[in-house]
């Protein structure tokens, strides 16, 4: 039985350009998915700057916007910040994404690489579980303009510099204000963010069926500042009123030197990703293996 997938586009992790051993074992190994993929009767083809990292030849190179139109299914091959930053690009898109891990935790990315082919074999012919992940769109303001404008599938945070102090960040939500917090920072994260930055910071872990997002202060000067779960329909804004050195980062993204009066507005995304999972995959499985809970029991 041939892959229910026709057009598959394969992405891979790579390291800098010029880091030539990590990016031949890159090449070696999404060479080896490739002949797979064939063999299940799927046109492959290959993500552009992954072509271009890892020299892998053979199959055709095209960009995010070229993939997105023609291709519907994205087989991943990294850890969970390759996997977020494919996810975010190709949202738009509708394309189901598939993830294997080669990376440390694998959230999102949950195909072993050392058994790729008998766990990919029964979901490209068409059993899987599927999961979609809301994004934020999130874009900062500058005397009413638009200075910044980016999408985030796993957080949003406000950060101070390394050798500066706290901030003082003005924060709203659908234009009722919340507070004046004194902190070293601030996260807006998505249930799918609640296992990094936001879980570190104290934050709750949250179900990804969960319309919903996750408040948390960095270190508040103020200790009954707590984390506060919102609704992601809520238009959330926050303010620099004080503070040097501040960044707004989204996902991988960066906008340094936050001035004074800068507001990072942040909305639900129109888009959502699409993951694909192994048959009986579950949200529990996932954090009780990378989590390490209930070990020795």
């Amino acid at each position: 039985m041939k892959s229910q997938f026709r057009h598959v586009a394969l992405f891979g992790k790579y390291a800098a350009p010029g880091t030539y051993a990590a990016n031949a074992s890159s090449r070696k190994v999404l060479e080896e998915i490739a002949q797979f993929l064939t063999s299940q009767g799927c046109e492959v083809v290959v993500d552009a700057e992954t072509v271009a990292n890892t020299g892998l030849s053979g199959y055709p190179a095209l960009d995010i916007a070229a993939i997105g139109q023609r291709c519907d299914l994205g087989l991943v091959v990294g850890g969970d910040g390759t996997m977020l930053g494919i996810g975010r690009q190709l949202a738009r898109y509708g394309v189901a994404l598939m993830g294997i891990n080669q990376g440390r935790l694998g959230f999102i990315t949950d195909i072993p690489i050392e058994s790729y082919a008998t766990t990919l074999l029964p979901m490209l012919q068409g059993t899987f579980e599927e999961d979609h992940r809301s994004l934020m769109h999130a874009q900062v303001m500058r005397a009413g303009e638009c200075v910044f404008d980016a999408l985030a599938l796993n957080d949003v945070v406000v950060n101070r510099g390394a050798t500066s102090g706290m901030l003082e960040l003005r924060v709203e939500v659908d234009g009722r204000l919340v507070a004046n917090q004194r902190a070293d920072g601030l996260i807006i994260a998505t249930p799918t963010g609640s296992t990094a930055y936001s879980l570190s910071a104290g934050g709750p872990l949250m179900h990804p069926s969960i319309p919903g997002w996750v408040m948390v202060p960095i270190a508040p000067h103020t200790l009954t500042n707590r984390p506060i779960v919102l609704a992601d329909a809520a238009e959330v804004a926050i303010e620099l009123v004080a503070g040097r050195d501040a960044s707004a980062n989204f996902d991988m993204q960066s906008l340094a030197s936050l001035q004074h009066g800068d507001r990072i507005i942040v909305r639900r995304s129109e888009h959502r990703a699409r993951f694909l999972h192994p048959q009986g995959w579950s949200y529990f499985d996932t954090l009780r293996r990378k989590l390490h809970w209930n070990e020795g029991t």
